[in-house]
């Protein structure tokens, strides 16, 4: 049997009462909290992307045609929505006397005055092609969409107009065997985003067959067609 005097065994327990004390304080230590990381100074926060018109409008019925783009809605100024216009509340027009030619074309501005009583909105390319009479046969081929001219949003007071320039090629330039000319007296016109046409009396030297492209139109533009003021 082993005997610890009494001096002894208060020696071992102050020792164990400094061993004790001294793991308390290591593990108070190492359980504090760790400081949150701050954020890059690189780092930032990027927002959607702004709408816009894309110019990639739903063609009109039989011919080249524009829509606005999902969420270009125009407003007014007091932030009112403007609806597209309408077929039914434009005038069209050739305006002939406003036209010019270059080398191997005429250039002559549609015009399209808003006959109704509220704003309405245009953007995009009219559908264009000639017609031997009002709802009757197309002849050749639609007007293509000249791309080298980007699409704006156009809105129209009661009774202001926007236009578009038409380029129409000579007929004779191109082989009697690839035109097969004709006299075309009447063009068709869808306005943006409408598949209602509108009629207008003109004429023009034209091809029936429709490998022979006259027809070349361009975007919407605020005000009417005024002449050497192709966009």
């Amino acid at each position: 049997m082993i005997t610890i005097s009494v001096t002894a065994r208060r020696g071992i327990a102050a020792a164990s009462l400094t061993a004790a004390a001294a793991m308390v304080a290591a593990c108070g230590s190492s359980g504090s909290s760790p400081t949150a990381p701050q954020p890059s100074a690189s780092s930032s926060t990027s927002g959607p992307a702004p709408g816009g018109a894309s110019g990639t409008g739903t063609p009109n019925a039989g011919a080249s045609g524009g829509a606005p783009a999902s969420g270009a809605t125009p407003t007014s100024p007091g932030g009112t929505r403007v609806d597209a216009c309408s077929t039914s509340a434009l005038s069209v027009t050739v305006a002939s006397t406003a036209g010019g030619g270059a080398a191997g074309s005429t250039y002559v501005p549609i015009d399209f005055t808003n006959s109704s009583g509220r704003a309405c909105s245009m953007y995009g390319y009219p559908g264009v092609s000639f017609v031997t009479a009002r709802g009757d046969s197309q002849i050749g081929a639609a007007a293509a969409r000249n791309s080298g001219f980007s699409s704006v949003s156009v809105t129209l007071a009661a009774h202001a107009s926007a236009h578009a320039w038409l380029q129409v090629a000579e007929a004779g330039n191109y082989p009697a065997t690839t035109c097969h000319m004709v006299t075309a007296t009447w063009l068709r016109v869808f306005p943006p985003a409408n598949t209602v046409p509108a009629y207008v009396s003109h004429t023009f030297s034209a091809c029936s067959s429709s490998k022979a492209n006259l027809l070349t139109v361009m975007p919407v533009r605020s005000g009417a067609g005024v002449q050497g003021q192709v966009p």
